[in-house]
């Protein structure tokens, strides 16, 4: 295998960069809850209801993502998430000097933004990769995921800092200070051109014998859709309301339960860097079915999280149940539809977020009616349904009876 060249190394560093600044800005949101809360006195529904434009705009920027890469470029596309990302840290930032209204209105149009820079930058994020490093392509898009996890792992380690120090507006100030050096790098770094989007994540078709489908016809990616979305659900109650259940619920200081959520994404990190050492010796459906089981654990573990060293256990174990799966699925569905991987990352992407989205929004409402700790108990359905459709989905299909014919994406 060819060793990359300096400045291909400095290409796929500036990958990284954008894909950790993603991370960062979606975790800011809910690193910055408590806060947010204290300052404005958002009630759980308030809360809860941030999460729904920044659904609706990653819906439509992931899927509008592969036909804008094609008429733009990559290169303009991550450009326009970047900038994208520093917007809404720019509301966040903006909320500390207005009243209630005004910030639920901004934290709102943050959330919205946040949404659609991380569903465009799906196609760069994905596509560079193979476009930087073909021989090593596997390996640079795992390291791409690892990027945007180790985001969402220090993101709250930041905001903890900051807010022990009483000056939170600093934490999203910061993000859009790295937003903007991301930014002038991308300008001044020749990226490579880009080939159509569809080709980002293909894998050559002479390799497999899976008979090639058309996707939107096709069952067999609404089940993997199914799947992301409860995936996604479990995540999104697990990582948004980490910070609210350990400080209101279990009284733990608002630093340890950040701590808490830190140590979520750090283990999810870890969790995939051990997956890429495994896969070559345990085969990738394995491991995506071993993660749902332990994600099963992880939720009935977490009312135990009462004290801030079990909270850091739990938590750090949830992170290692989520770690790997949704890059795993991702691998699984693109070689289900080679020809058409990059369209199914974009919609397996925007699934991500409808479930990150739905399951935060859901819990508060729920937890009207009932404690965050018998919601989490009750969570682990989540990951069960998941489990049930993932198990579906490996079984054993038919040989094709005639020749499949190889069908391109038609946008």
């Amino acid at each position: 295998m060819t060793a990359l060249t300096l400045a291909a190394r400095g290409r796929l560093g500036l990958i990284y960069a954008c894909a950790m600044l993603q991370g960062l800005t979606v975790v800011s949101f809910p690193a910055s809850s408590a806060t947010l809360k204290a300052l404005h006195g958002f009630s759980d529904a308030q809360y809860g209801a941030l999460f729904l434009p920044q659904v609706a705009a990653t819906i439509a920027g992931s899927i509008a993502g592969a036909a804008l890469a094609r008429r733009l470029g990559l290169t303009r596309l991550l450009l326009g998430s970047v900038a994208t990302a520093l917007l809404a840290e720019a509301c966040l930032a903006s909320t500390a000097c207005v009243g209630a209204s005004s910030a639920f209105l901004l934290v709102l149009g943050g959330s919205a933004l946040m949404g659609l820079g991380f569903g465009l930058a799906a196609a760069p994020l994905n596509g560079f990769p193979a476009l930087i490093a073909a021989a090593r392509a596997d390996a640079a898009l795992l390291g791409v995921h690892t990027a945007i996890g180790a985001g969402f792992c220090i993101g709250p380690l930041i905001a903890s800092r900051f807010i022990a120090m009483g000056s939170w507006r600093a934490f999203p100030i910061a993000i859009a200070g790295y937003a903007l050096l991301c930014l002038t790098l991308v300008l001044l770094v020749a990226l490579p051109q880009s080939r159509p989007a569809r080709d980002a994540l293909a894998v050559d078709s002479a390799a497999t014998e899976v008979p090639l489908e058309q996707p939107a016809r096709s069952k067999t990616l609404w089940a993997f859709l199914a799947v992301a979305v409860l995936y996604a659900f479990a995540e999104g109650t697990l990582s948004n309301w980490a910070v609210i259940y350990l400080h209101e619920d279990r009284g733990l200081p608002e630093s340890s339960a950040t701590l808490a959520l830190s140590a979520f994404w750090a283990a999810l990190v870890v969790g995939r860097l051990l997956a890429a050492l495994l896969v070559g010796s345990i085969a990738p459906e394995r491991l995506w079915l071993g993660l749902l089981v332990l994600l099963v654990c992880a939720f009935l573990a977490v009312p135990g999280a009462s004290t801030e060293p079990r909270a850091l256990v739990v938590f750090s174990f949830a992170g290692l149940a989520c770690s790997a799966f949704f890059p795993l699925s991702v691998t699984l569905v693109a070689h289900r539809f080679p020809q058409h991987a990059a369209y199914t990352a974009s919609l397996m992407v925007a699934a991500l977020m409808l479930g990150v989205g739905l399951g935060s929004f859901s819990i508060g409402p729920l937890h009207a009616r009932w404690p965050l700790a018998t919601i989490y108990l009750g969570s682990a359905a989540y990951p069960a349904l998941a489990l049930g459709v993932a198990l579906t989905l490996l079984r054993p299909r038919r040989a094709p009876s005639r020749p499949a014919v190889v069908q391109t994406d038609a946008s």
